[in-house]
């Protein structure tokens, strides 16, 4: 039997036989650390029989991670509830590399305002080589790529889609607009999860379908519903795509499509009355308050009133899902935060240098927001899902 001494002189030897020792220390210290950690979030450790565990281990991820000393390759530890992220991870963030990698691709290919000229001098960069940026960008591209292509579950109850616009010099030297294609779904155990990130020169029904495609090629068989903007290229995308499944128009978008063509002085008065059919406790109730509404307002906002018209079952289509909180499927508004978050940091640069640092920075923002919902608590109880999913599936056996 060795004593403690004799195991740790074995460990400094196997040290000092790596190319770097250092290095090889920090990586030892990092899996003790992560195994110390995740042992304490599961209550046990693998393969122990405990009555304090509150999860299971379910293999593990491979986790690139950059360091002072050099780059190392950790495998980090996956746990079924909860998810985990080591605390050293978190505290070198994935997205503060992309976006400094972003302004040193600016800088060397001399597309930088002064703003990025400004930052790139606070982040300690003033000549760097093209290799090095190449260098800098390989690792972040393979995860991205790797997050982007990864294999999806069959079901995903809600999903919502969104594009994000910015601008870009292309590899003509234009600058053009071009749409980042994001889906963000649900899965059946209530956690949220960042599904496709997706790039195109303009949303239309064609590049919406090669978007729902992929989906599907990825391994997503089956959404209950689908909540987005009206645009029609999503709606008719979607139901080529996905046969059977619900699509809910968001009623927030839908509000300001009809209040545009309403007098300023009335907005506030009209857009209170509208704003109460959604409120509704049921469909029929919300059909009532609505028609109310078209009553008052039809000779007064004709435009406005055939716009609610025509769009209103679009947007009630969450009543048919009576075990969610409405708040949650009625709208786009889950993703306000985490738009309006990415649009603070992209509006550091004005115009992206290319369609490849666009992606970058935008996919390690959302990668990270996925990697943060795997250790929330459920974003709508597993129950009511399965439920959801139970109905949607006898909905498709009687179509």
């Amino acid at each position: 039997m060795k004593n403690d001494s004799e195991i740790f002189k074995e460990i400094l030897t196997g040290f000092v036989t790596e190319e770097d020792p250092l290095l090889s220390m920090m990586k030892w210290m990092m899996d003790q650390l992560m195994q110390i950690e995740a042992q304490m979030k599961v209550g046990a450790s693998k393969g122990e029989h405990s009555r304090e565990r509150k999860s299971h281990f379910s293999g593990y991820r491979p986790r690139r991670f950059d360091t002072r000393l050099g780059t190392v390759y950790l495998m980090v530890p996956k746990i079924r509830k909860g998810g985990y992220v080591p605390f050293f991870i978190t505290e070198r963030r994935r997205s503060e590399q992309a976006l400094m990698a972003l302004v040193q691709e600016a800088y060397v290919n001399g597309v930088s305002t002064r703003k990025i000229e400004r930052l790139a001098k606070e982040l300690g960069i003033e000549n760097i080589s093209a290799s090095q940026v190449s260098q800098i960008n390989k690792g972040l591209d393979e995860q991205v790529e790797a997050f982007r292509n990864r294999p999806l579950r069959k079901e995903y109850p809600f999903v919502w889609v969104d594009a994000l616009y910015e601008k870009i010099r292309n590899h003509e030297g234009r600058v053009i607009s071009t749409a980042l294609m994001v889906a963000y779904g649900v899965t059946i155990e209530g956690n949220r999860e960042v599904l496709a990130i997706e790039p195109f020169v303009a949303e239309s029904t064609e590049t919406w379908k090669s978007f729902f495609d992929k989906l599907r090629t990825r391994g997503v068989e089956k959404i209950a519903l689908l909540i987005s903007d009206a645009h029609q290229g999503i709606q008719k995308a979607f139901k080529q795509s996905f046969i059977g499944a619900s699509w809910q128009r968001c009623k927030v978008h839908f509000m300001r499509n009809i209040l545009a063509h309403v007098p300023h002085r009335a907005k506030e008065r009209f857009a209170a009355r509208l704003k109460s059919i959604w409120l509704q406790e049921s469909r029929e109730d919300a059909l009532k308050i609505a028609q109310m509404v078209i009553d008052e307002y039809d000779k007064k906002f004709p435009e406005a009133i055939e716009v609610l018209q025509n769009g209103l079952e679009d947007s009630l289509q969450f009543y048919h899902f009576p075990q969610i909180d409405k708040r949650r499927i009625s709208s786009t508004n889950v993703l306000e935060r985490i738009n309006k978050e990415i649009r603070r940091r992209s509006k550091v640069v004005s115009v992206f240098p290319s369609r490849e640092s666009y992606l970058r920075l935008i996919a390690t923002y959302l990668m990270e927001y996925t990697e943060d919902w795997e250790s929330e608590r459920s974003y709508i109880q597993p129950a009511k899902l399965q439920e959801v999913m139970e109905i949607h599936e006898a909905q498709l056996q009687a179509a």
